[in-house]
């Protein structure tokens, strides 16, 4: 019984969570956002993509795509949302018009399926038809998936021993 009241007291705020709009007021790159939520802001990684670094090709073309849908205007999240390691909300942002900016960011050839943290195969079929397509980062003869990218760096950034030598 108690389990029953506790369902029918947070129905409502569910229903109306899903229904708030909220607006954009910063693209940090082409998978992150920020939006105003209860008078503060906050920072919302797209889930179930990957967009290429600023520094990375696309990776400027991936922003302005994303500015270019949702800066300044106001959009849903998808419900069940969950915050990543760094305090981030992780979501799918739908649009006034109700597309999925993050599958219209894989659909355009901006982004890459993100298959370690997502299930969902839709990305996946989005990912191959704008492969198939050469959209966006596909005209690329080898593009570098972002994470392959992160580690690449990482690996270049720590020090050798050939180097603290010669810092000493």
């Amino acid at each position: 019984m108690i389990y029953k009241t506790f369902l029918l007291l947070l129905f409502p705020i569910i229903l109306f969570s899903q229904n708030k709009s909220y607006k954009v007021i910063g693209v940090k790159d082409g998978d992150t956002v920020e939006i105003l939520m209860d008078g503060k802001p906050q920072v919302v990684r797209l889930s179930h993509i990957d967009c290429p670094e600023k520094k990375q090709p696309f990776g400027n073309n991936a922003k302005q795509f994303a500015s270019d849908l949702c800066f300044g205007k106001k959009v849903k999240l998808s419900t069940g949302w969950k915050k990543d390691r760094n305090k981030r909300l992780l979501a799918e942002i739908i649009l006034s018009n109700g597309k999925n900016l993050n599958k219209e960011l894989v659909k355009n050839g901006f982004a890459w399926h993100y298959k370690k943290y997502s299930k969902d195969n839709s990305y996946d079929d989005l990912e191959k038809q704008a492969r198939k397509q050469k959209l966006g980062l596909w005209t690329d003869k080898s593009p570098t998936a972002p994470w392959e990218w992160r580690k690449s760096r990482k690996k270049s950034s720590k020090p050798t021993l050939s180097t603290i030598a010669k810092s000493k």
